[in-house]
């Protein structure tokens, strides 16, 4: 039976008290889900929302004004390393530990109205090289220094959930299909950088679990052109989908980490 997400006071239980979460990739879809379920419970004290252009990020602002003292909006672009450690610099100012950080930002296409513009391949022929490059600096590059720059916020010793929105097409155990290259590589690569990461942030803080986490079939704008054989009752919304998501943070402990969970719980393959 599906869980389903309750935030009640009792929710993200193993975080203690008080909860500080860094969610990039924020302005929108998964994204901003992610601020509203969070706001949701009353042990988030506060919510970083980081995302490329907070002037255009209407519904974010919105949210962060009818609460103020809980959200607080920062410019950051994964693709640039310094206005990533702008932001984790902005975040260390509070002068707290750093508890939960969920990676949204990803990349699968950028088409236009008229449908055209870069997107998965469907064969060798359609690669191109620059798109290769833009997806793996967005889907595995940018969570990767993400890391880097927050390392020195998480606790030593407390529970802290560092997650990435990842993909089962990402999965290479998973691929019968093939395909879709950049987007499957740049998401193995995250997958790899998630798992060494576990390895490497466990060795400094106890407390740490690594996750790549994937969402299901979630309708915004990234898988919008991809729906159409989605079958009944598996697209989520982005609030069901960012519930799901939330109740696999909730239910993580040390042995899950370095681990890939889907939106309801099953492990899934690297």
């Amino acid at each position: 039976m599906e869980r389903e997400w309750a935030p009640d006071s009792g929710s993200l239980h193993r975080f203690g008290d008080e909860i500080s979460a860094v969610v990039t990739g924020a302005n929108r879809g998964l994204g901003l889900a992610f601020c509203r379920q969070l706001l949701r419970v009353p042990r988030v004290s506060r919510i970083h929302a980081a995302c490329r252009n907070p002037e255009a990020a209407k519904d974010l602002a919105a949210l962060s004004a009818s609460e103020l003292s809980r959200l607080r909006i920062l410019p950051m672009d994964v693709t640039k390393e310094p206005s990533i450690a702008q932001m984790a610099a902005r975040v260390g100012e509070e002068g707290r530990p750093v508890n939960l950080v969920i990676n949204v930002a990803g990349l699968l296409h950028r088409y236009s109205a008229d449908g055209d513009g870069p997107g998965p391949e469907r064969r060798l022929a359609d690669i191109d090289p620059q798109w290769l490059e833009e997806s793996f600096r967005v889907n595995a590059s940018g969570p990767l220094l993400v890391a880097k720059h927050l390392q020195p916020l998480l606790p030593r010793r407390a529970h802290a959930v560092f997650a990435s929105i990842s993909a089962r097409v990402g999965s290479i155990g998973d691929n019968r299909l093939g395909g879709w290259y950049a987007y499957r590589g740049s998401k193995a690569a995250q997958n790899m950088f998630t798992r060494s990461l576990g390895i490497e942030l466990r060795r400094r803080a106890a407390g740490i679990v690594c996750v790549g986490l994937h969402p299901g079939t979630t309708d915004t704008g990234l898988s919008r052109p991809f729906q159409k054989g989605v079958p009944p009752g598996k697209l989520f919304t982005p609030d069901r989908a960012a519930g799901y998501l939330l109740t696999v943070i909730d239910g993580l402990d040390s042995d899950d980490n370095g681990s890939f969970f889907a939106w309801d719980g099953a492990e899934i393959p690297w």
